[in-house]
């Protein structure tokens, strides 16, 4: 699974980042996860509001940080499909 954090580098950013990285800890996940701060990508990625989180090259959060178990329930969805 690939996930990309989407942001500046901000603090709500890093929070972000952090919160994927403990989800996918919590739920014994390997996935290859990422930091995209140019905003050019960013766009390119369809994202007008960050933070965000993209699964797979789909962007499931946008313009909010999602909690560790918010992130926990995505990643179990996606890992079942």
């Amino acid at each position: 699974m690939k996930i990309q954090i989407a942001g500046p580098g901000c603090p709500n950013c890093l929070t972000t980042e952090k919160n994927v990285v403990d989800a996918c800890r919590e739920l014994n996940l390997a996935a290859e996860i990422s930091h995209v701060t140019n905003i050019a990508e960013i766009l390119d990625l369809g994202i007008m509001r960050t933070p965000a989180v993209v699964l797979n090259g789909k962007v499931v959060i946008s313009g909010r940080v999602p909690s560790v178990l918010d992130l926990k329930s995505i990643l179990e969805k996606k890992r079942e499909d």
